[in-house]
């Protein structure tokens, strides 16, 4: 694995960045939105809660996080997707660009978006609404690797899914961070979902990230056995989903799929 085939892939994203406002903007429009929204909500909800309990941490914090992780995913969709609307699948895959090298790029272009996010995130919520989650010192750092793996995890599925069945799958892709967030427990204790839903939250890494940040938030302490399993989770949930584009791309090839990669579908 060479880095300079990396690296290329990574300034391909770069460019297409600079020469676009209409990709520029989005990496921190919507995070803008989302803040500053869930900033005034907990704000009302502060004044109107008779008991006197903050919502700032514990609502504004879990969507700044999840915002994080849906970012982290996107940067690598996005990064896949101008490859699908360019229709530039057979110009990188005749070269002899392997495809971790190819998958390091969508990584690395991802790392660089989603940190655009974070920081304005990280500003907005910290200048506005007096939200420093970098206060919680190094407890900050491992729920936000955990993450960022398992949304590197769901980036690289997705574009495996959209390789494999055309570039009209992509609706598929948009709505998952939605469909994983009632079971990761984002604005709740899993406790309070239905047992069968409680099962599934176990498999999911981000489930076990908030409810450390609900601990730490109410003064508990964090579970060291429960960080590494939602590590160790995301980290396989990396090697799964790196297993299923390289067989997704291997029958692409074999099956003379890639060539005839059209606007639709593939079949």
């Amino acid at each position: 694995m060479r880095i300079r085939r990396i690296a290329a892939i990574v300034l391909r994203q770069f460019y297409l960045l600079r020469s676009s406002p209409a990709r520029f903007i989005p990496l921190f429009a919507w995070v803008t939105i989302d803040i500053i929204l869930w900033g005034f909500i907990t704000r009302y909800l502060n004044s109107v809660a008779a008991s006197g309990v903050n919502f700032l941490p514990t609502l504004l914090g879990a969507v700044l996080l999840w915002d994080f992780l849906v970012r982290v995913m996107q940067g690598v969709t996005i990064a896949f997707f101008e490859d699908v609307w360019s229709r530039n699948f057979l110009n990188i895959f005749a070269s002899p660009l392997l495809i971790a090298e190819y998958l390091g790029g969508l990584v690395l272009s991802s790392i660089a978006t989603s940190a655009v996010g974070l920081v304005v995130m990280l500003v907005l919520a910290s200048a506005i609404f007096g939200l420093s989650l970098l206060s919680y010192g190094v407890l900050f750092a491992p729920f936000l690797l955990v993450l960022f793996l398992f949304g590197i995890a769901l980036g690289i599925c997705s574009a495996a899914i959209v390789l494999r069945l055309g570039p009209a799958a992509e609706w598929f892709i948009w709505p998952i961070p939605a469909l994983i967030s009632p079971f990761a427990g984002v604005f709740y204790p899993v406790s309070t979902l239905p047992r069968w839903m409680q099962y599934v939250s176990r498999a999911l890494p981000p489930s076990y990230v908030f409810e450390g940040l609900r601990g730490v938030v109410h003064g508990g302490a964090v579970s060291i056995t429960a960080l590494w399993l939602s590590a160790a989770l995301a980290a396989g949930y990396i090697g799964v989903a790196c297993w299923l584009f390289t067989s997704v791309y291997r029958r692409a090839v074999r099956t003379g799929l890639i060539a005839r990669y059209s606007a639709e579908s593939v079949s």
